[in-house]
């Protein structure tokens, strides 16, 4: 950057068309610095805020689900040292989205969170306690210890005569279940009971007292509550994303009322092409309100199929296939005209529009199942539309490679329901 350009608000203007290089990141003023690293992929932000003497105040005026996401895309060394700057609310969030698979707690994903929160200091450890969910830590512990003394009981024969492996404090004793989990759930316990020994001896209370099943669908409704109030809905409300409509008797609604309940953020721009009808619509409808119901309507998405416990390819595959579906929907229903695009955006929910444009990639796969064929490039075409999320063979497209996407416009409807025809008669 030309040495001319001083720091202060200008520079946003001034650094618009240009990259920085970390000294001169560095030198920018914090809110400079938050407004220059929105615009850049995460590959790139993550060296710049690792890198920065306010690394920590950094990472913690991102929201939480952008947090996450540049967690997910880091590898497993970077992305220790990005939750060791994450704050409290932060840390919650990536463990609400990591710890659950439908209702269900994975018991072994939990090890390996707990142990990566071991890696961190001392103090981010207690900045994060108070925020665990007690319920949810003695469910987890009650899954791997068994516990028994406490402060005033009387050991029984059965007591006295097992074999303990050890106790922290000379009042619970314990046994670990799981071997190949005790280094971790010991390190933890051992910092547990000499930072914060009243919790320590209120969860070995808990355990001690046998948790049932009650308590994992009590955590679940817990985490599902913290997460909507982010923008994230419980899975079985976001599964009806993937309801189908009958497109030939759809008619769009002409007035929607949206309330702001989450915070707005930038759209998602990793598969923008530029040219699909939906990006010529997007930039006449912007608005914070559009992009709260467009980031919720993706975030549903991705909870609906779990993309995020899947990796990145699968979060990106998602992403990209509400950008489709919205698209196949407003060219169906506007047939190309801008003018009609724009009204029905404003006056037609983004769910419902994903629902019909689902709803028209569905009628092909309908028609798939029905099909069998030994040629290989057509058994690839069908076996792509038999998948329970339909994908686009590439070698239908003009490059003619192999493997598979998302359908992306109303052509590809079209171009499939025309193979099918063919192989139909």
């Amino acid at each position: 950057m030309p040495k001319k350009i001083r720091t202060g608000t200008k520079i946003v203007t001034a650094a618009a068309n240009m990259r920085v290089g970390e000294e001169e990141f560095r030198a920018l003023p914090f809110d400079d610095k938050r407004i220059y690293l929105d615009r850049l992929l995460p590959t790139e932000k993550l060296p710049l805020i690792l890198g920065d003497p306010e690394n920590t105040k950094l990472a913690r005026a991102m929201r939480p689900h952008e947090l996450y996401w540049l967690f997910k895309e880091s590898d497993a060394p970077v992305a220790m040292e990005l939750l060791a700057l994450a704050s409290p609310e932060q840390c919650v969030f990536i463990l609400d989205m990591e710890l659950w698979k439908g209702w269900s707690f994975r018991e072994s994903k939990a090890v390996e969170y707990l142990g990566y929160i071991m890696l961190g200091s001392e103090e981010h450890f207690l900045e994060l306690l108070p925020h665990l969910d007690f319920n949810l830590l003695s469910l987890f512990l009650g899954r791997e210890l068994i516990v028994a003394g406490g402060i005033g009981d009387i050991d029984t024969d059965e007591v006295r005569q097992t074999d303990w492996d050890h106790t922290f404090d000379d009042v619970f004793l314990i046994k670990f279940k799981n071997p190949a989990h005790t280094p971790i759930i010991g390190m933890f316990l051992e910092m547990l009971c000499r930072l914060d020994n009243s919790l320590y001896a209120a969860l070995m209370e808990s355990v001690s007292g046998e948790i049932d099943i009650e308590s994992e669908e009590e955590c679940y409704h817990l985490k599902s509550g913290r997460l909507a109030d982010l923008g994230f809905p419980p899975h079985d409300e976001a599964l009806e994303i993937y309801s189908r409509i009958n497109p030939t008797t759809f008619t769009p609604g002409h007035s929607k009322n949206l309330r702001q309940t989450v915070e707005s953020s930038t759209l998602p721009v990793t598969f923008l092409t530029g040219t699909t009808f939906l990006e010529r619509i997007i930039p006449q409808v912007d608005s914070d309100l559009f992009r709260m119901e467009l980031n919720y309507l993706i975030n549903t998405a991705l909870v609906a199929d779990e993309a995020h416990l899947a990796g990145m390819e699968q979060i990106q595959s998602v992403v990209e296939r509400v950008y489709g579906y919205l698209n196949i929907a407003l060219e169906y229903l506007s047939k190309g005209d801008e003018t009609t695009g724009v009204e029905i955006m404003g006056g037609e929910h983004l769910k419902r529009l994903f629902q019909l444009g689902f709803s028209l990639v569905l009628g092909l796969k309908h028609r798939a199942d029905k099909l069998r064929d030994e040629d290989y490039a057509t058994g690839k075409v069908l076996s792509g539309l038999t998948r329970s999320r339909p994908r686009f063979y590439l070698g239908l497209d003009a490059d003619g490679i192999d493997g598979y996407r998302e359908f992306r416009e109303m052509q590809d409807v079209t171009m499939v329901s025309n193979f099918l025809n063919i192989l139909e008669g």
